[in-house]
Formats: C-alpha cells, sequence, structure tokens
C-alpha cells in the first residue's frame, strides 16, 4: 500500500474502530443481553455518537475517554449481572476496584467474557490508529447525539418508565443526568425558598401501631423462637409469593423452601428497606429502619447508645428469661457483629470459627450452606434438650457472592448464582426437614426470611422483595398467606406480639400475627432508589430527583396506574423523611466515638488472602460528615508469637476502594512489645460507605485492646479557611 493510501486508510479505520466501540457494541449486547428499550437505545447511540465526535482526532483524550468507556462499561455489565443493579455515582471507586472485578459474578471472574474481549480488542484498535489527521467533522454532526440525546430526555419525561435503569441508561449517560438533575433540584429548591418551614411527619412510619384484629387471640403456645436469615434470597424465589402477586416471573428456583411454606404463613409483600446484611438484622432484630441511604449502619451507631440497644428483640426476650442466640457461617467482626449482638442482647455470638464440623467445599466467606446447617442441627438439639426458652438466630453465607456451590450443582444449573440458591435450598430444607423429626417444630416458632435481596433482572422492584415465612404450632390457626404489607421493621414487634410480651415503645411497625383494615405507611431504599408507600399511593424517587406516584394497594406489585412526576419541595418531602427516620439513633449528632477493640484473643493466619475475608477490626462503611476531624488510635499487644513477629497493615477505602490517607507504618508486632499508632485526617467533603482494613500476618495470636475512631467539628477558623479558599477557585 502506498504512503498515501495508509494515510487515508488510517482516519477510516480510526472512525470505524471508534463506532463500534462507542455504539455497536453497546446496542447490540443491549439486545442480547435482554435489556431492549427505546430509552437504552437511544442513550446508547446519543451518547455513543458523542463520545466518537469528541475522540476523533483528538488522541490525548480519546485515549482517557475510551479507557474509561472501557472500564466502566465492563464493570456495570459484572455488577448488574451479578447484583441486578447499576452503579451509582458514589460507586465510581468501586467500579475500578480490581477485588471487585476478580470477584464480581458467579464466583469465576468475567460474567460476559466475550463481551468484555470485544470491547477491549476494539478499543486497542482504535487507539492504535487514532490520529490527528483526517477529514474534519462538520460542526452540524453535534446535531446527532444532541438530537438523541434530546429526544431521551423527553421521552423520559413524557412516558413513565418503569423498566430498571440499565435499561434506560447506558453509565456514562446515567452519572451525567444524575449531576445535570442535582443541580436544577438545587437551583429549584433555591427558588422556591430552600428548605421546607417545618419537618414532615413521619408518625405514621416511626410509631408502633397494634390497632389490627389479632390472628392468635390468646397468643402463641411456642415457648422458643427460631430465625432463619438467608442471604440475599428474593421473595420472588417463593412459589406462593409469586402466585398471591400474580408475579411474571416463571423460574421456580426454591421448589422446596416453597413446599414448606404452603404449611405455614407466608407474608409475599414483605418489604426490604436496605440492602447489606448488618442493615437487614438491625432492622429486624431492633424494629427500625437502618439508614435509607449509605451513611454509617445504625448497628454501629448503636454501640454508642446505652438505652436503645435495650429494646432489640433479644434483649427483651433475655429480659424475660429467654436465653439469646447468634451463630453465623463467616466471621464475626467484619462490620463488629462481633460486638452488634451480644450488644443488642446476644448471650452467645458465634461465628465460623465455632464450627467444627468440615465443610464440603472451600469458600471465602465461611461455611457452605449445607455444613452450616448440619453444624446449626446440633446447636439447636443442645439447647432443646434445656429447660430455658431459647432465641436463636442463624445467618447463611453462600449464596453471597461469590457464590458457594458443589460441583455437581454447578452442572446442573446455568450459572453458579443458580447453583448456589439450589444448594442452598436443599440445605435449608433438610434442616427444616430434622427439626421437624426432633419435635422442635411443636414448641417453636420457626421464622425464615433474608437479610437482604440480591436482586432479579428485569423484575420490578426485586431488589426491595422479601418474603417471612411462619412456622408456628398454631399452623391451622394461621392464615396461609398473610395479606398486608409488611417488611423487616416489623418482625420485632411481631414476635413480641405472639408471645404476649410487652412492646417497648421505640419499636416501630405493625405486628404480622394482626389484621389491619386501615393501610398503613412503609418506606425503603434499595438500588438507589428512595420508595415510600402509604397504602394508596406508591411513591418512587429515583436518582434524578424526581419522583413518580402510582396509585397502588401493595408495595410489591406487578404493575400499577402511573399518576404523574413531582419534584420541588414535594419531592424533597419524602427525603427529608428518610433523613428523620436517619436520625433515631444519632440525633443527628457528629461527635460520636466508635470503640471496635474487643480485645479477645484472635489468631493470624500465615499469608493475608483477602483484605475483607481476612480484615481483623469491625470498623466498616461509616460516615464522617463534611467540616470534620476523624481521629484513630489503636494499640495491639502479641499474646504469642514466633520470634519472626507479626506484620500488619492498616488500609482505608470509600466505596470500597482505596482511599489516600496518611497512615504512619505500623511496626512489627513482638511479644513484650505492643505496638501504638495514633492519626488524624481532615474531612473537607462528605465521606460515604468508609472502611477501615487491619490485617495480620504471623503465627501466634493477638489481642487488640484499642481501636478507636472519634469524629469531631474542625475548629471554626479552618472551616471558615476551607469555605475562603473555595470561594476563591470559585470566582
Amino acid at each position: 500500500m502506498r504512503p498515501s493510501s495508509r494515510r487515508s486508510f488510517t482516519p477510516l479505520v480510526s472512525c470505524l474502530a471508534l463506532f463500534t466501540l462507542f455504539i455497536l457494541i453497546p446496542v447490540a449486547s443491549r439486545y442480547l443481553l435482554g435489556w431492549s428499550d427505546w430509552s437504552g437505545y437511544l442513550s446508547d447511540i446519543g451518547f455513543g455518537s458523542l463520545l466518537l465526535l469528541l475522540c476523533y482526532r483528538r488522541p490525548l483524550l480519546g485515549t482517557l475517554l475510551v479507557l474509561i468507556w472501557v472500564v466502566f462499561t465492563i464493570s456495570n455489565a459484572e455488577l448488574i449481572t451479578a447484583v441486578g443493579r447499576m452503579p451509582e455515582a458514589t460507586d465510581l471507586a468501586f467500579l475500578v476496584d480490581p477485588q471487585f472485578l476478580g470477584h464480581s459474578t458467579q464466583g469465576s471472574g468475567i460474567g460476559h467474557p466475550l463481551f468484555a474481549a470485544a470491547l477491549v480488542l476494539v478499543a486497542l484498535l482504535a487507539l492504535a490508529f487514532g490520529r490527528k489527521r483526517g477529514p474534519i467533522m462538520p460542526r452540524r454532526a453535534y446535531l446527532i447525539p444532541v438530537t438523541l440525546l434530546g429526544a431521551h430526555a423527553v421521552l423520559q419525561y413524557a412516558v413513565p418508565e418503569e423498566s430498571d435503569l440499565w435499561q434506560q441508561y447506558n453509565l456514562p449517560h446515567k452519572l451525567v443526568a444524575e449531576g445535570i438533575n442535582a443541580l436544577q433540584s438545587q437551583a429549584q429548591d433555591w427558588l422556591e425558598g430552600g428548605d421546607l418551614d417545618q419537618a414532615p411527619d413521619i408518625d405514621a412510619l416511626a410509631l408502633l401501631d397494634l390497632n389490627g384484629k389479632p390472628l392468635l387471640p390468646k397468643g402463641g403456645s411456642a415457648r422458643n423462637v427460631l430465625i432463619i436469615t438467608m442471604e440475599g434470597i428474593p421473595g420472588a424465589y417463593i412459589t406462593g409469593s409469586r402466585e398471591a402477586l400474580h408475579s411474571s416471573y416463571t423460574e421456580n428456583p426454591m421448589p422446596r423452601l416453597s413446599q414448606w411454606a404452603e404449611r405455614g404463613m407466608l407474608t409475599p409483600d414483605y418489604v426490604l428497606h436496605t440492602h447489606q446484611t448488618i442493615r437487614g438484622l438491625y432492622a429486624m432484630l431492633c424494629g427500625d429502619y437502618d439508614k435509607l441511604d449509605s451513611g454509617t449502619p445504625k448497628g454501629v451507631e448503636l454501640l454508642n447508645n446505652p438505652m436503645r440497644n435495650q429494646q432489640c428483640l433479644p434483649a427483651q426476650l433475655r429480659s424475660q428469661g429467654f436465653s439469646t442466640h447468634f451463630l453465623q457461617g463467616a466471621g464475626l467482626r467484619f462490620m463488629a457483629k462481633d460486638q452488634i449482638m451480644p450488644h443488642i442482647g446476644f448471650q452467645h455470638t458465634y461465628g465460623r470459627d465455632w464450627f467444627r464440623n468440615k465443610p464440603y467445599l472451600e469458600f471465602p466467606w465461611g461455611m457452605d450452606d449445607k455444613a452450616y446447617f448440619e453444624g446449626a442441627l446440633g446447636y439447636v438439639e443442645k439447647l432443646h434438650g434445656q429447660k430455658q426458652p431459647w432465641m436463636l438466630t442463624l445467618l447463611t453465607v453462600g449464596t453471597h457472592q461469590p457464590y458457594s456451590a458443589p460441583s455437581d450443582y454447578l452442572q446442573r444449573y446455568p450459572s453458579a448464582k443458580q447453583a448456589a440458591v439450589g444448594y442452598l435450598d436443599d440445605a435449608v430444607s433438610d434442616f427444616l426437614d430434622n427439626l421437624d423429626k426432633l419435635g422442635v417444630m411443636k414448641d417453636t416458632l420457626v421464622i425464615v426470611t433474608s437479610d437482604e435481596s440480591h436482586g432479579i433482572e428485569n423484575l420490578r422492584l426485586a431488589s426491595a422483595w422479601g418474603f417471612n415465612l411462619m412456622l408456628a404450632p398454631e399452623k391451622d390457626g394461621l392464615p396461609r398467606i398473610h395479606q398486608g404489607v409488611y417488611g423487616h421493621v416489623d418482625l420485632t414487634a411481631s414476635i413480641l406480639d405472639y408471645f404476649a410480651l410487652p412492646i417497648p415503645d421505640n419499636i416501630s411497625g405493625r405486628s404480622m400475627l394482626r389484621d389491619y383494615d386501615t393501610p398503613r405507611d412503609i418506606i425503603s431504599y434499595t438500588n438507589g432508589m428512595l420508595r415510600q408507600h402509604d397504602g394508596q399511593t406508591f411513591t418512587e424517587c429515583n436518582f434524578q430527583h424526581v419522583c413518580r406516584r402510582y396509585a397502588s394497594r401493595g408495595f410489591i406489585t406487578e404493575q400499577a396506574q402511573y399518576l404523574g412526576r413531582v419534584s420541588g419541595r414535594q419531592a424533597r418531602l419524602v427525603s427529608q423523611r428518610a433523613q428523620l427516620l436517619d436520625q433515631s439513633i444519632s440525633g443527628g449528632q457528629v461527635g460520636l466515638h466508635y470503640q471496635f477493640a474487643t480485645r479477645e484473643p484472635i489468631q493470624l493466619k500465615g499469608k493475608v488472602r483477602d483484605d475483607w475475608a481476612d480484615n481483623l477490626i469491625g470498623a466498616q462503611y461509616l460516615e464522617m460528615p463534611k467540616g470534620t476531624r476523624t481521629r484513630v488510635t489503636l494499640r495491639i499487644e502479641a499474646l504469642r508469637m514466633d520470634r519472626h513477629g507479626a506484620t500488619l497493615h492498616l488500609l482505608t477505602k470509600e466505596f470500597e476502594q482505596d482511599v489516600a490517607i496518611e497512615i504512619p507504618p505500623i511496626p512489627l508486632l513482638k511479644r513484650g512489645q505492643p505496638v501504638e499508632l495514633s492519626f488524624d485526617f481532615d474531612n473537607l467533603e462528605t465521606r460515604k460507605a468508609f472502611s477501615f482494613h487491619l490485617t495480620g500476618e504471623g503465627h501466634g495470636d493477638i489481642r487488640i485492646d484499642d481501636f478507636s475512631v472519634v469524629t469531631e467539628p474542625l475548629p471554626v477558623e479552618l472551616v471558615a479557611a476551607q469555605q475562603d479558599e473555595e470561594d476563591t477557585v470559585t470566582q
């Protein structure tokens, strides 16, 4: 090929590669992945054509945009496939976390390898042929993306969309739209006069309601209570729930548990209020909404509250003579469950280290479900042989990313996620069968539920859809399907009501052991959507700070009548109610002191493999407000150590991605030479989902005597100086 021909060929290849990368692959993958929606295609073509124009003949800018596009697009597909949600703006750092990419989707690396390979290869081709030469694109070419994105905005406004966000947007378009709408919302708030004159009423959400007709007028006859909490299971997996709510979901992932549901009282319209296990457990066991955003979990905040914890279910039952127990398949230190569970009233709290039976497969988070329930059965047998009534809460881990299932299940199911669910179905059903054979069901209230929902792609509200199955001795006196809207916030009141015990005033919600003639208010925050239901109107507020209203008697419904959009003051009422509910523990105060040291012996591993699973401290997902200073102090002592000592590392993460905090190195830990460390850092902007990861390698046992995190307001003069600096930059 002659040089002149080669020069004319290069821009053509570059343009074709950019077209394939930004438009053709996204459109084709949307169709092949089943994410087809007119809004989504407009988003792909409109935003893709804009990126193409920006990259063409701009090699430096093009390189940056191409790399960002590839990482975002692959990570977006992986997250949707793995947990059924699209990233939020606060997940940006999370998207490029190599640990996330390694553990994402079905526990086997990349879930869409051909899609990822195609993106990477075409991106390399585009970068290789990207040049400043070639015909200049006319400025009117920009009318193409402007017209398409404008049509997308009009379509979004004129026609209500109930499909998932990833069907309506590609990720960069969604993030840009989120920023634009945030600015619009702020401007509208300013024009309307700023904050509301008075705080909205939240009594309907926060108060206890026992005005319903009791299903068991004389109370329940059971003497014990067993709560089985399964990791991440949506309500759609239970046949009775699907049928009661007329769901279009046709798969039957848990047939054996669905058969057990026919023997008890199933509540299908059951709301999960948040994501994350510790938040779900708090709502279940303390009768209160956890944070309806990504702030510090209330279970952690509860460690500073010596009164509210006494109103949680374990503490209440303990005060009535029950022995109280918590047993999970994972380690306890993650998210401070080793402290939170005893604090809310569990006399005995055990994790992975308690189990002596051999697991059937290796799983980074803990016991596989079959081995877990076999160990738990032995625990129940010992409890049931005692005269004292008992409460036991179980928590599985096998259906947590990256999912746990043996090879024969992996061969029977199309994905590791489905195999893990099938494995759990058999394990929990075998456990219930054995409880029945042992006679435990005759005098024990057994409740089967899940901590959160790992979602179902293309199924409306799947991220907030849970279930509650009550297996009570009075099964003939309870309805098989319990109508009405309930949620995790109602579980504490329901159990205390079953045993006819006093219910503290600070407990929220209704009792599932009662029928109510009047509708109720309930709220949820999952997949970045804040949703409130008052029994007649369902309001859903999205990332654009725009709320859509629907006429709906239930919360989890297949379809609902669209009533229109609201924004400004009306939309802000929903978020303000959520913010007020978020302050039930802290009261909005900033200067809180967290102590994460348990002073219990910890056996170190010879090699750290995962800074999540091997974390020695439970200080995760904290919030540091803007204009504060955080001070961290720690003291660690070696109880038993070989001559080589132990190497300790402290990492900090925000939204699960490493963040640069100046932390002094921790000296080599040796016996008789405790290490102490103290440092602080300023929070000039709000930090959310902030986590500390303390890991250690060595042969021996250590004790963490102090790991305190104190966040207090910055000195006034420093805040003023920072504001002056920001004003100068703005000007």
